[in-house]
């Protein structure tokens, strides 16, 4: 237990800090970090290189090569850079690498050197040039902060949604500030910089003088700042050598510190793992390393190569061209087990356990003590905790062998948390693995999720280890197996060498009906990569119609969107296919399409029935089918004319297009109507009242009504309506009108074919009577004969 505790250094009286090794990098750098621009990612991300050609003092002698490699020194990907200067690197909380120009315009590599996108910082960064740049992390996303040759700031708080900000100008700003940051306050954005001894706070509004509380006299200049991972806490570094600490707003000093060294830092960082009480900022000279804190002693290493920090959630990762180390605070559990001298529930069941695998009685006497001072239950779970901040396996394997232990003598201890942290530090040391190179601590895993870890995954192209850490934690497919899938197909297809026939295959036999799998996503992705055969290969297997169309149309194969449609039964999505083919194809050709699919011909007869008359006239004269052209405008004669004429016109096109169609009794039919419609029209001019639109029964029974009777047996005579009709007809109107004189008349004038009764009421009983003389003549009805 001594000898773990050797590489722990106090900090006063109540911290320790630890700095181990994490990876022996073997990289092979051609040229010395001080020579390159320097980005790495925190979380355990990837690095990335670019050698500064164009700095005054080392002029270039050929194009720089940018090189992106994971945390333990693995090759991700090298390109040559064929752009402009480039002024800072840096990575956004996606992973992808943002390369600032002088010129403002920001390049987005992905995690393998592949191009994303491209933006500016607006004109007057184009104008003016950049001087300085700072990528920054909050809440909302990754942002870019510029500092110009005319010494404004720029500045845009997500990258992915960029909105510039300009802000406001720093009064007597004649040089660039000796130092600059980015604070993020109240959820906002703001730019800290020091001019001289002064410090000025720039938001969006105005720019403010600030002045850090209980800061040591005599400090003419401000050499270095630096802000806390969680943006809460700021370091000032000053000319005079110390070291002031203090809230971010500046409304607090929480330490001060004489470092005794004048000459500015190469990086100052901070150093404090969450919820501790400890503050302790790193800084880093060429040849030395220094942790200083709330104490009038510091912890000092001896860097023996050009180093590199990165500040983290817990701690600083620290590499050269050699080694990578982790440098943070010894966790509380951990310190209570394996301090010296410890008398922790932990430390005794930790070598209770080591005694009873020696088969000693020292076992028991450790238990015993344990279980009287009723500490059993926290000494099994500063075992569980103090393995998740373990980095080697064999450490973490004997603090849980430990706990384990201590739990056999407990009857109800819940086993969640044990189980749990075994889960994890397994998918910890799985990805810790040289040749993965994520040195993810368990602070830092718990905060970036699992999810967020195999997206990360992903991005490496490692599917086979993201798929097993979703099978071992039992993740439910949509958000585990299946999504990894998806993300692998769509890799799979951008592999170029490969036929469209054997990745279709592939893909297929690999996901086959994965429940939460996309086709369609990846036939788009596809089409997005130039492989338009392999999307349409790929749609196949897609079993959802909606999503197949769409892509179908985007990809301009139309008629094959159609023919996918009329397959669904859709007939919204027929429609949505027939609408964007009216628009894509001329007429014609329009047309002939809907030739071959009778069902899509059917569809839009109705959208036009409804719509646009005028194609639907248009579609039956290419189609030659009178029979409908005739129905067509028998229609139109009633719901488009007016006039008379205009009807007449329609009607006659009509009863052509009837005798073409040999369809003899529906074109003789319109011809009455039309010699119906003028005869009513002569019967308007002369009588007056309305007998258009009627029918021939009301149109005989109207002129009756008006004692028009020659008339109306003459309509009868010309349009042939039977006797018994006429009869009924005349009976019933001379009936309405209760003319039973004209009644008495006409039923003497002939026998009559239908026959006739009439009934009156009289005093609540019906009686009959031939003629109905002599009775009440509103009492009076007429029936046909068998009604």
């Amino acid at each position: 237990m001594d000898c773990y505790t050797a590489n722990w250094n106090p900090l006063g009286d109540s911290a320790f800090y630890r700095k181990y090794e994490l990876y022996s990098m073997d990289w092979d750098l051609k040229e010395e970090l001080r020579d390159c621009l320097v980005a790495a990612a925190p979380y355990g991300g990837p690095i990335a290189l670019l050698r500064n050609p164009w700095r005054k003092e080392k002029p270039a002698s050929a194009r720089p090569v940018l090189e992106i490699y994971s945390a333990s020194g693995m090759p991700l990907a090298s390109l040559l850079w064929k752009s402009g200067p480039v002024v800072s690197l840096g990575w956004s909380a996606e992973e992808e690498l943002l390369c600032v120009q002088e010129d403002g315009v920001v390049l987005v590599y992905g995690l393998h050197g592949d191009f994303r996108r491209h933006f500016s910082m607006g004109n007057e960064v184009l104008q003016n040039r950049v001087l300085d740049a700072r990528i920054f992390h909050t809440e909302f996303g990754s942002g870019v902060a510029i500092l110009t040759g005319a010494h404004r700031f720029t500045l845009s708080a997500n990258v992915g949604d960029l909105k510039l900000r300009r802000m406001p100008e720093v009064p007597g700003l004649q040089s660039a500030p000796s130092c600059w940051t980015t604070v993020c306050q109240d959820r906002v954005a703001h730019i800290l910089l020091a001019v001289g001894p002064d410090l000025y706070l720039l938001d969006h509004a105005a720019c403010s003088a600030v002045t850090p509380p209980g800061l040591a006299p005599g400090v003419s200049s401000f050499l270095q700042m630096a802000v806390s991972f969680t943006y809460r806490h700021l370091a000032l570094f000053t000319d005079t050598g110390y070291i002031w600490m203090g809230t971010a707003s500046l409304k607090e000093k929480l330490c001060e510190f004489n470092c005794n060294i004048r000459a500015p830092p190469k990086q100052m960082v901070w150093c404090s793992r969450p919820r501790s009480k400890e503050r302790a900022v790193v800084v880093a000279w060429e040849r030395r390393l220094m942790v200083v804190g709330d104490a009038p002693e510091s912890i000092q290493f001896v860097l023996d190569e050009d180093s590199y920090l990165v500040p983290e959630l817990d701690g600083v990762r620290v590499f050269s061209r050699s080694t990578h180390e982790f440098l943070h605070e010894v966790p509380v559990a951990s310190e209570e087990i394996f301090k010296i001298a410890s008398m922790a529930p932990g430390a005794l069941l930790l070598e209770a356990q080591k005694e009873y695998e020696k088969e000693s009685q020292k076992a028991d006497e450790y238990l015993r003590e344990i279980q009287e001072l009723g500490q059993l239950p926290q000494a099994v779970q500063q075992c569980i905790e103090a393995a998740g901040h373990e980095h080697w396996p064999d450490m973490q394997k004997s603090l849980l062998r430990a706990a384990s232990f201590g739990k056999c003598f407990l009857d109800r201890f819940p086993p969640d948390s044990f189980v749990r942290m075994c889960q994890d530090l397994r998918v910890l040391n799985a990805i810790r693995d040289y040749h993965i190179g994520i040195p993810l601590t368990y602070s830092q895993y718990k905060q970036l999720t699992i999810q967020v870890l195999l997206d990360r995954l992903v991005l490496r192209r490692l599917y086979p280890l993201a798929i097993q850490i979703c099978e071992y934690l039992r993740l439910p497919e949509v958000q585990g197996v299946s999504r990894i899938l998806a993300h692998w197909a769509c890799y799979k297809v951008q592999q170029k060498d490969v036929s469209d026939e054997d990745v279709a295959r592939a893909i297929n036999q690999k996901l086959g009906d994965t429940p939460g799998v996309s086709y369609s996503d990846i036939a788009a992705r596809a089409y997005g990569c130039g492989r338009t055969e392999l999307a349409i290969k790929l749609l196949e297997y897609e079993p959802r119609s909606g999503e197949q169309v769409p892509l179908l149309l985007k990809m301009k194969r139309s008629k094959l969107a159609l023919s996918k449609a009329i397959e669904s039964g859709d007939t919204d999505l027929v429609f949505t296919v027939l609408l964007h083919l009216k628009n894509e194809l001329n007429r014609g050709d329009f047309f002939m399409t809907l030739r071959n699919q009778p069902m899509a011909l059917s569809l839009y007869r109705q959208f036009c029935k409804h719509q646009e008359l005028e194609t639907l006239k248009d579609l039956y004269n290419q189609d030659d089918n009178h029979q409908e052209l005739g129905s067509f405008h028998i229609r139109a004669s009633y719901a488009a004319e007016e006039r008379i004429e205009g009807r007449v016109a329609a009607l006659q096109t009509a009863a052509d297009a009837f005798y073409k169609a040999k369809n003899e009794f529906a074109a003789k039919a319109t011809e009455d109507q039309m010699r119906l419609l003028r005869l009513q029209r002569r019967l308007e001019d002369e009588l007056g009242g309305q007998f258009l639109d009627l029918s021939l029964h009301d149109t005989v029974t109207t002129l009756i009504l008006s004692g028009q009777n020659k008339r109306a047996e003459q309509l009868a005579r010309d349009f042939r309506i039977p006797d018994k009709r006429l009869w009924w007809l005349k009976l019933t109107a001379l009936a309405d009108l209760e003319d039973w004189e004209e009644l008495e008349k006409f039923s003497k004038s002939k026998k009559s074919p239908i026959g006739y009764l009439l009934s009156y009421r009289t005093g609540g009983h019906i009686s009959e009577s031939g003629t109905g003389e002599d009775r009440p003549k509103s009492a009076c009805r007429c029936w046909r004969k068998g009604d």
